[in-house]
C-alpha cells in the first residue's frame, strides 16, 4: 500500500457545504503574523502563543485575552482590523480552492468567518475567489468560534439540517464549532491539532 494514501476513503453526502475562510479556502498567514506580530511586540507579548490560540477565533476575543489590564480592548482591537484590511500582499488561494467552490451549486454554499464582512470581502477578492451569495461573518454572531451559533446560522440560511450540510475547517475553534453544531466536519491543513476520536474527518 502507497504510504502517502489515505488508509481509507470515507464519502460524505450533503445538501450544503460550510467553509471557513483563513486557511480552508484563504491563506492569509502572512497578513495575520505580521500584524499579530506587531501586536505582541508593543505589549512584550509571546507571539508564537498568540498564533496558536488565536487562529480561527475573533479578533476581539484574542485582544480581550492577551491585551494588558487596563488597555481599550474595542479600540486595539478596530487598530488591529484596519491594519489588516489595508495589507493583501502575500494572500493567496489555498490550492484547489477556486475550482471546488466553482464545482458547487451556489445556493448549496456558505462563507462562515470569524472576520468581519469587510474584511472577508477583502481576503476573498485578494485571493482571486468569488463570495458565496450565503455568509456569516463576524457581525451576525453574538458568539464566536467555537461557539457554534455562526455553522447554524448558515445551514439555517441555505435552508438545510445541520446534519444534511458539511462543514470544512482548519482550526481547533472552527472545527470545535462545527462538531458543536451537530454538523459532519472535516478538518483541512497542518493546523487542526489533535483531533477526537470519532470526531471530524481529516482531509
Amino acid at each position: 500500500m502507497n504510504a502517502s494514501m489515505p488508509a481509507a476513503v470515507r464519502t460524505l453526502t450533503c445538501r450544503a457545504v460550510l467553509f471557513d475562510m483563513d486557511g480552508t479556502l484563504v491563506d492569509s498567514t502572512a497578513v495575520v503574523e505580521q500584524v499579530w506580530g506587531e501586536f505582541a511586540a508593543r505589549y512584550g507579548l509571546d507571539i508564537e502563543e498568540i498564533l496558536r490560540t488565536s487562529h480561527g477565533v475573533q479578533a476581539g476575543d484574542t485582544v480581550r485575552r492577551f491585551a494588558p489590564p487596563g488597555a481599550d480592548v474595542l479600540a486595539l482591537t478596530a487598530e488591529l482590523g484596519a491594519m489588516e484590511r489595508v495589507r493583501t500582499e502575500g494572500i493567496l488561494p489555498l490550492p484547489g480552492a477556486a475550482r471546488l467552490l466553482a464545482s458547487l451549486p451556489a445556493d448549496a454554499v456558505a462563507l462562515v468567518t470569524s472576520a468581519d464582512r469587510v474584511l472577508a470581502d477583502i481576503r476573498m477578492a485578494a485571493a482571486g475567489l468569488a463570495m458565496p451569495a450565503t455568509v456569516v461573518t463576524a457581525e451576525l454572531v453574538t458568539r464566536g468560534k467555537p461557539d457554534p451559533e455562526g455553522y447554524l446560522k448558515a445551514a439555517a440560511g441555505l435552508g438545510v439540517d445541520p446534519s444534511d450540510a458539511v462543514v470544512f475547517e482548519d482550526a481547533p475553534a472552527g472545527i470545535a464549532a462545527g462538531v458543536a453544531a451537530g454538523i459532519p466536519t472535516v478538518a483541512v491543513g497542518r493546523n487542526t491539532g489533535p483531533l477526537p476520536a470519532g470526531g471530524p474527518a481529516h482531509s
